[in-house]
């Protein structure tokens, strides 16, 4: 299998780093390949939304699976708006890596992808019109993965307390799913393999409380953590504002009983362990 990647940013680099070795060709893009010296040894082409190169045209057309990692604009998706007349004709695996963010406000109420999707903001607005472009696009053989928020090596609450940078904000209430990069690679490969398409939440077992998490980290560390700070009068741009606009708690039991997913990392403890382990955060 030919695997073509549009928009190589943090989870599909890890995906090629872990499952990279079952396809016969990998390539993808990124917006300025000079900036990307983590990327070595791999075919890179340069793509920006819009005037994709003749290589990367046919990169493309000869693809066996797309994977899709570029964020929509407000003129849509930007890989099916340059792309368009090339992915006709052909048969491929698309999996597309949206956000369970398009579920909107609940609460901390439970959903799954049975719930549907409420367009709150522009961003969430964008995501769910980019879903359905491919699912039209592919005559419903989409493979839709919504993703929690993701962590990993070097993006995570160990490291962002070592860099000083940790908050806790305390909005009452509020929730969030986790997904480690690692479930997330296991989640695409076992899309790629499924038969036809669908809509999966790719999160872990446990949504809580951001502050939680910091502090779990901190423990693990064996430092204080950040002193708590009150949502309503805390300090943050508006787009970190806006993350915590929506509380919901989001169910996985689709993306294990269709994809067979087992997750590594069922809750952020487990991640935050392995990622310790690792050497994260010291």
């Amino acid at each position: 299998m030919r695997l073509f990647i549009l928009g190589l940013g943090y989870s599909a680099r890890h995906f090629v780093r872990k499952h990279g070795g079952s396809f016969s060709h990998v390539a993808g893009t990124v917006r300025d390949p000079a900036q990307r010296n983590d990327l070595a040894g791999l075919e890179v082409h340069p793509f920006s939304g819009s005037d994709p190169s003749r290589e990367t045209v046919e990169r493309v057309r000869d693809a066996d699976v797309l994977l899709v990692s570029i964020p929509p604009s407000s003129i849509g998706d930007p890989a099916i708006v340059t792309f368009e007349g090339v992915l006709k004709g052909r048969s491929r695996k698309v999996v597309y890596l949206s956000t369970i963010g398009v579920y909107g406000d609940h609460g901390g109420a439970w959903v799954d992808e049975s719930t549907p999707p409420q367009a709150m903001l522009d961003r969430t607005r964008m995501r769910i019109a980019a879903e359905q472009a491919w699912t039209d696009a592919t005559g419903g053989d989409a493979a839709i993965l919504r993703l929690a928020g993701i962590y990993g090596p070097g993006r995570n609450a160990l490291a962002t307390l070592r860099a000083g940078t940790a908050r806790r904000i305390i909005k009452p209430g509020q929730v969030f799913n986790r997904i480690h990069v690692d479930d997330i690679a296991s989640a695409i490969m076992a899309a790629v393999h499924h038969q036809g398409g669908g809509v999966w939440n790719v999160c872990d077992d446990e949504p809580a409380p951001p502050q939680d998490v910091i502090a779990y980290a901190a423990q693990l560390m064996g430092v204080a953590p950040p002193p708590e700070e009150a949502f309503a009068t805390a300090e943050m741009s508006a787009m970190a504002r806006s993350f915590y606009a929506s509380s919901a708690r989001v169910a996985n039991a689709k993306l294990k009983r269709e994809l067979g997913v087992t997750l590594a990392c069922p809750t952020y403890r487990h991640g935050l362990d392995a990622l310790w382990r690792a050497g994260e955060g010291r």
